[in-house]
């Protein structure tokens, strides 16, 4: 049966960097890819109905492995809802995220939930990498640099 992971995490950054971390495809390689691994993007149309398709390359191995999906649903600053779908048939199936941006006392409050997991994936092995992911995007939105 297909896994659901569900993550949380808050950023001193305000809910418009945080945003456009997940929109803009050279964020998107710097932050999403988990430790170790490289990513490339050969197609990114941030709009509903838009598609997006990427690549992750383990570093040490050299192996890649490619996906691709959908844009669903973006409400500026608090929503994003798109599908993934991996290029490997042994990882069937239609992953659907969900990302909730809040503003809060502090800067921005995200909640991930990934749902639709193939069963061949661990969703303990999920966690680890959006953990990952997640501290990579906080390196790159929470810093205020001067214009």
């Amino acid at each position: 049966m297909p896994g659901t992971v569900h993550l949380h995490r808050v950023f001193t950054a305000r809910p418009e960097r945080v945003y456009r971390a997940f929109l803009e495809p050279d964020a998107m390689v710097q932050w999403l890819p988990p430790y170790g691994f490289t990513a490339s993007i050969e197609g990114y149309d941030a709009r509903p109905g838009g598609r997006f398709r990427m690549s992750f390359r383990n570093f040490g191995s050299g192996t890649t492995h490619s996906f691709g999906g959908e844009f669903l649903e973006l409400v500026p600053h608090s929503l994003i809802r798109y599908t993934d779908e991996f290029d490997d048939p042994n990882l069937p199936g239609t992953i659907e995220v969900t990302v909730k941006i809040t503003a809060v006392s502090c800067g921005t409050e995200v909640h991930v939930e990934q749902r639709g997991i193939p069963d061949l994936i661990p969703p303990e092995q999920c966690y680890l990498g959006w953990q990952e992911s997640l501290e990579k995007l906080a390196r790159l939105v929470n810093p205020d640099i001067p214009g």
